[in-house]
């Protein structure tokens, strides 16, 4: 009777999910949307990820961390230049959830990483090919990628998602149709990330972006993760 109330409790158990940067966009959209895990938003001036011992105290005893943190005002798409502090934070999530054992981490890269606006339409980049970053910042999201690679080695499990664009008015914009990808999908991905049983060789890179005629990112993951919207489709 007791193992039958233990599983039960088990199966019914709330995942603690810490959202790094759930101050921006992106990390408001989730902690609107995921209403089904428990949250814990980490972002300033209350809470700095560069502070490792301070992220670690926050981090214990969590399930996974979605690390969204990034100093765009110095280094973004249009600088030329990376920021160290960004480095820093991205380390510090890698090795927090090795020391305090949160099994799964799941990272915000960057449909930058590799070079989408050279790729034709349906010639689909593949996440795991050799990649060739629009910007320093896109380089700087490989390194990142690269990092949770060793990591994940290490039995870290390491999600890495290319985001394309989000923006507040969930539309896709001229500039960035083929790569758009709405609040929707973007829950939906994520949540899928979550509540995988395991992750695939303890590491993944997919391409987070919606669908469209002019797409270039291959968005197949193990997780069964598909689009739902298609920016062709968008006012």
């Amino acid at each position: 009777m007791k193992t039958i109330k233990t599983l039960k409790i088990l199966k019914l158990k709330t995942m603690k999910i810490a959202i790094t940067g759930s101050e921006g966009i992106i990390g408001k959209v989730l902690v609107e949307g995921l209403t089904e895990y428990e949250i814990t938003p980490v972002d300033l001036p209350e809470n700095d990820v560069k502070d490792y011992n301070k992220l670690c105290k926050i981090v214990r005893g969590h399930d996974v961390i979605i690390h969204l943190a990034w100093n765009t005002k110095t280094e973004n798409i249009h600088s030329q230049e990376t920021d160290p502090d960004n480095t820093l934070m991205f380390s510090n999530v890698y090795r927090a959830a090795l020391a305090e054992r949160v099994p799964r981490v799941i990272m915000a890269s960057s449909v930058n990483a590799d070079d989408y606006k050279s790729a034709k339409p349906r010639k689909n980049l593949d996440p795991y090919s050799l990649p060739t970053p629009t910007t320093p910042y896109g380089a700087h999201k490989v390194f990142m990628e690269s990092l949770g690679r060793y990591y994940s080695s290490k039995g870290l499990e390491v999600i890495c998602l290319r985001f394309g664009n989000v923006n507040r008015k969930d539309k896709p914009l001229k500039q960035d149709w083929n790569v758009w990808i709405s609040h929707r999908d973007c829950v939906e991905l994520i949540k899928r990330c979550i509540d995988a049983r395991k992750v695939p060789k303890s590491y993944s890179i997919i391409y987070a972006v919606s669908d469209s005629k002019k797409r270039v990112n291959d968005y197949s993951n193990p997780f069964g993760w598909k689009p739902i919207d298609n920016a062709d489709k968008k006012d």
